[in-house]
């Protein structure tokens, strides 16, 4: 994907990763291994118009990577337990933006997904950002990755699109009215459902 795919509106970018790949190749053991799978998760976190956003009130060493170049990792520590990877995407009148990255069918390297989720049901593998980067062994030494370069660690790889449905986003008590998680409502492998939301592609 080209760094003019991430130049725009944070949402529209993560409305359209939906049905993009997700690849990051790792040693694991004394092997190399190309870890896959589809997107079928997305929330976009704003600037100044996104209470929610780690970039709201302003750059810090944390967020940097959000009002930098666009198509970089975000890849940062939460709740003391687990990583999440976002990737930069923001029109060039906005300051800061990304996409975090939420959910992903898995579609190559799948065993290895297993031994380092210790799990078995493809459908958890990667339901939710947290089992997502570990899946994927995806940690803070990848943040600021290029992920427009394919020839990179991880990276974004073009594919179908699929269609999305807007949701608002999850576990935020800011900016809730704002319905910027997309899904692919076909999934097995989203993190959750909301009751009450019509899950009507439109």
């Amino acid at each position: 994907m080209p760094s003019s795919f991430y130049g725009r509106k944070t949402e529209d970018v993560a409305r359209d990763l939906v049905g993009m790949v997700l690849a990051h190749t790792l040693r694991v053991g004394s092997k190399m291994h190309r870890l896959a799978g589809v997107i079928v998760e997305t929330e976009a976190y704003g600037h100044a118009d996104d209470e929610a956003s780690h970039a709201y009130r302003g750059v810090t060493r944390r967020n940097a990577v959000m009002f930098g170049p666009v198509g970089r990792a975000y890849v940062y520590f939460t709740y003391g337990n687990h990583f999440c990877v976002n990737v930069s995407a923001r029109p060039p009148d906005a300051a800061a933006g990304a996409v975090l990255i939420r959910g992903i069918e898995p579609v190559e390297g799948i065993d290895v997904m297993k031994k380092l989720r210790g799990i078995g049901d493809v459908r958890l593998l990667a339901s939710g950002p947290g089992r997502l980067t570990q899946a994927f062994g995806i940690t803070r030494v990848q943040n600021g990755t290029d992920m427009t370069d394919c020839g990179s660690e991880l990276c974004i790889e073009k594919d179908a699109m699929r269609e999305a449905v807007a949701t608002p986003r999850v576990g935020i008590t800011r900016a809730t009215e704002k319905n910027w998680r997309f899904v692919d409502p076909s999934s097995p492998c989203i993190s959750r459902r909301i009751a009450g939301v019509s899950w009507q592609v439109k």
